[in-house]
């Protein structure tokens, strides 16, 4: 499904082929900027991704870690917080794997003078609620006015914690949550995003008014056969649900449709009566609406039995 930059890109006119000019001249006047690979910026990954892409070796994990690095070293961050997902929505599978490359990573940014942290973190079902590029915008903005889902503020206070002892901000992860806490209270965070938006070309009036956001023409709700506890949600399933509704791209040249997706309040370890709501497909074809409808029913399975919430995150790698 589409990735941090197809989800900004759900801002009309946003964009992240910045200039290396452009980036120092946006962190200067914000701190703030949000980029990926360009011809300027770590060029030999596009080439090297091209390569992986037609010889099968997409999920090599020292080449992951090779194309992750090189971006944040050729940025000249001096330090880095990575977020390693694990689980059936990821491309490490299994937490062996998660380990060896979330390793590889931090030696690769200590070994150049980097102080570097990887949290390995669940995903075997959806952060958040929302699955889908706009739909995920949406929830980030609802996060930073402070009613965004408790997991997925979890995760991000988490990942602040990290980088704001690690640049010296904080001296304890119990003082950095707290400063992030203020920055979400006073609304700081959200002006900040808003700055982020606007100075990379996108519509900023829509984080005032997320109604303006693109709107699927069709959304279905998705309700419980059963009673039960929830016992999985394949996170995988899901992504390709999202994939095929428009959401993301089998092919890098494949268009994304922004406005559809689904949004799922639910969580491993629930408790659900028969006919409670599971979830809403948001879609812009029928044909395609009802193929969502049955892989996400598919996604979700139940048991009478009590189920143990899953852990949000594994381990620190340091």
């Amino acid at each position: 499904s589409g990735g941090t930059l197809d989800k900004m890109e759900s801002f009309p006119g946003w964009s992240s082929e910045l200039s290396l000019e452009r980036i120092k001249r946006q962190l200067k006047d914000i701190s703030l900027v949000l980029a990926g690979q360009t011809a300027e910026l770590a060029p030999a990954d596009g080439k090297l991704y091209a390569l992986r892409d037609v010889t099968g070796t997409i999920a090599s994990i020292p080449l992951i870690a090779a194309s992750i690095m090189s971006k944040k070293l050729a940025a000249g961050a001096d330090a880095v917080v990575l977020d390693v997902k694990v689980g059936k929505g990821a491309f490490i599978e299994t937490l062996k794997d998660a380990r060896k490359l979330a390793r590889q990573m931090v030696e690769i940014g200590q070994d150049s003078g980097r102080e570097t942290v990887a949290l390995i973190a669940d995903m075997n079902q959806p952060l958040g609620h929302a699955v889908g590029n706009a739909l995920e915008v949406k929830e980030a903005i609802e996060t930073m006015q402070g009613v965004g889902p408790a997991d997925f503020w979890a995760h991000c206070l988490e990942i602040a914690g990290h980088l704001l002892v690690l640049a010296k901000a904080a001296t304890s992860m119990e003082e950095a949550k707290q400063m992030a806490t203020a920055a979400r209270d006073n609304g700081r965070a959200l002006e900040k995003f808003k700055q982020l938006v606007e100075h990379q070309g996108g519509s900023a009036s829509l984080v005032d008014d997320p109604t303006k956001f693109a709107v699927a023409k069709y959304t279905e709700p998705i309700y419980a056969a059963r009673a039960g506890y929830i016992a999985g949600i394949d996170a995988g399933a899901v992504g390709w649900s999202c994939l095929t509704l428009g959401g993301g791209r089998v092919v890098k040249t494949d268009s994304i449709d922004h406005a559809v997706g689904m949004v799922i309040p639910r969580k491993v370890g629930d408790y659900v009566e028969e006919q409670d709501l599971l979830g809403t497909v948001h879609a812009n074809d029928t044909f395609r609406l009802a193929q969502a409808k049955h892989a996400l029913e598919n996604a979700i399975s139940f048991s009478s039995q009590s189920v143990d919430k899953l852990p949000h995150f594994y381990e620190t790698v340091m």
